[in-house]
């Protein structure tokens, strides 16, 4: 660490500030930042959330076990979900989805189940596949007891989605990034958009809906890999692509250690795309970490456009 990274980190730390405030103040890059996966399985949760979503919130610790490795099998990332400002007493009859993110296998399924056991029944592969175009979901993750950040920045984000798209709209636990708060994740796609405000999440609902991105606050595609979502990230501010679709990536090439070629496949042909990780000022994580951690982010070394 440099003398001047030095000198940040120790103003931060006697700061008081929290660990998104920090980040802000250093601009800390968004892009390649999406925790990866391709599969949700989101459990209507009404009570309240310890920091471990599943045997914090109260379940049955055999059925939080076994759900767990379940999950972990199938490559399925667990969110609990409950509407904005609604929290109540736990109930066992509750909705759950399973949503597939893969890239033109976008699909939700919903379920109701009416004890704790029947989420272990629950099909994982997206069984009760639903014809059509799935109806979108948008989770922003309050989760205070995990970092108080996602609270402060997620609730009125959360509350402000819920009176444009009340049906859609669902606090969530931990999605990964609370520096980044709030966060927004808009399933089916896993588009994770992080430090939006309550009008500026809108906007990006808006654009989903329209089959478009905002790159600003896009924090990448869950799908994919950070050397893909970084390529994605600059070849979309480069060429000026916002389709949600617009760019399709094939699977990156490791050229030397930190450095990618990641190809790219456009309606209006193809594209090269060369990133490289660089280390940026250490940061916290989360509010509860005492010490920052490394921090790695990406630059674009070549755009080619054949």
């Amino acid at each position: 660490m440099s003398q001047a990274d030095e000198r940040v980190v120790r103003r931060f730390r006697l700061s008081g500030l929290r660990c998104s405030d920090e980040t802000r103040l250093r601009h800390d890059p968004l892009l390649a930042t999406a925790a990866q996966t391709t599969g949700w399985l989101l459990i209507e949760e009404p009570g309240g959330w310890g920091q471990d979503p599943l045997t914090g919130s109260g379940m049955d610790p055999s059925v939080a076990t076994e759900l767990t490795d379940r999950t972990k099998q199938a490559g399925v990332r667990v969110q609990l979900i409950r509407r904005p400002r609604q929290r109540r007493a736990r109930t066992q009859q509750r909705s759950v989805a399973v949503v597939n993110s893969r890239p033109g296998g976008e699909t939700v399924a919903w379920h109701t189940v009416h004890t704790e056991h029947e989420l272990l029944d629950v099909p994982l592969d997206g069984a009760a596949r639903i014809d059509g175009k799935p109806e979108p979901i948008y989770l922003v993750c309050t989760h205070g007891t995990r970092d108080v950040c996602c609270a402060v920045w997620g609730r009125p984000v959360a509350e402000h989605l819920a009176s444009h798209r009340p049906a859609q709209t669902w606090e969530t636990s931990h999605v990964g990034g609370h520096r980044f708060a709030a966060n927004l994740v808009v399933l089916p796609h896993g588009l994770y958009y992080g430090q939006v405000t309550p009008d500026e999440a809108l906007v990006a609902v808006k654009a989903y809906e329209a089959g478009h991105v905002v790159p600003g606050h896009l924090r990448g595609r869950s799908v994919h890999p950070p050397p893909t979502q970084a390529a994605e990230h600059f070849a979309r501010l480069e060429l000026g692509e916002t389709g949600l679709d617009a760019l399709k990536p094939g699977e990156p090439v490791a050229l030397e250690p930190g450095t990618w070629q990641v190809p790219l496949i456009r309606d209006a042909g193809s594209a090269i795309v060369t990133v490289r990780a660089v280390s940026a000022v250490p940061a916290r994580m989360s509010c509860r970490d005492q010490e920052p951690s490394p921090v790695d982010s990406f630059e674009l070394v070549a755009l080619r456009v054949l």
